[in-house]
């Protein structure tokens, strides 16, 4: 099987089902687990947006020309606290309109430790798997992304806002105590709250009361020690599927981030 690849496919299952995209197929990568697998790259990238052959992916996936042209390239999808649709500068207005000017959440996350993140509504519980996190709890839901970023920003002044990717696959992380933690938070960013108010309005930012969400995970043995592989330097990618974790295929040679490599051509065997 040869095809272009594209970031792991997830359903919320106990635990987690993966699939691979692989051109115009689906792999179900979890009945690969305890096998023997070998993803193989042929040196050919296609750009994800134009189909157009490139020498280097940009922004996971792109072609250096529709990096510099997709609004979801944009500096500020990284820094959602710096979204300028309002200022009337967005790369793609309907684009911005379609996934930025929508509901977000803002959530706890146990990853490597205690995290906060944000995500569209769309795509709960999928950022949460992808960032092969344990337990995650939404704790507010706002308006647009500008508004996330800008709650995030003030709580990551107290907890991390990124995972230590080589932590999170050493295995599981101790458990939190999520609502125990949002409850010590978010008396911390009041003062913030009520600027965002009195900026966008009283019912801009809403204060959640959810469960906790836990999530685990198809690894029957996670690495003591961290090898990862790289496509650029190594075509070839080798070894006993020992797992899947966030976008990691975990295997007894080393780990790879398919996330990373999206729209590189690979031969799967």
């Amino acid at each position: 099987m040869q095809g272009t690849i594209r970031k792991l496919k997830s359903t919320l299952t106990s635990p987690v089902e993966y699939q691979l995209p692989i051109g115009d197929e689906l792999v179900s990568l979890n009945d690969y687990i305890g096998k023997p697998l070998t993803l193989t790259f042929t040196g050919n990238i296609f750009c994800c947006n134009c189909g157009k052959k490139t020498k280097k992916s940009y922004s996971q996936g792109h072609c250096f020309v529709c990096m510099r042209k997709l609004a979801s390239c944009d500096m500020c999808i990284m820094k959602p606290e710096t979204c300028h649709f309002d200022k009337g500068t967005c790369r793609e207005p309907q684009w911005g309109e379609e996934n930025c000017m929508i509901p977000h959440y803002v959530y706890l996350a146990n990853t490597s430790g205690l995290k906060v993140g944000i995500t569209r509504h769309t795509q709960i519980p999928t950022r949460w798997i992808d960032q092969g996190a344990t337990q995650a709890l939404p704790i507010f839901k706002v308006q647009t992304r500008l508004q996330s970023g800008l709650v995030e920003v003030a709580l990551a002044e107290f907890i991390a806002d990124k995972t230590n990717w080589r932590n999170m696959l050493k295995g599981q992380s101790e458990a939190i105590d999520l609502k125990a933690a949002a409850a010590e938070l978010i008396p911390q960013i009041d003062a913030k709250l009520s600027e965002l108010a009195e900026l966008f309005g009283a019912t801009a930012i809403e204060k959640l009361d959810e469960g906790v969400v836990e999530l685990d995970y198809p690894v029957s043995e996670y690495p003591s020690k961290i090898s990862s592989f790289n496509f650029d330097k190594a075509p070839e990618v080798s070894g006993i599927l020992k797992g899947i974790k966030g976008q990691y295929l975990i295997f007894d040679t080393g780990v790879i981030n398919i996330r990373k490599f999206t729209s590189y051509e690979i031969s799967l065997a």
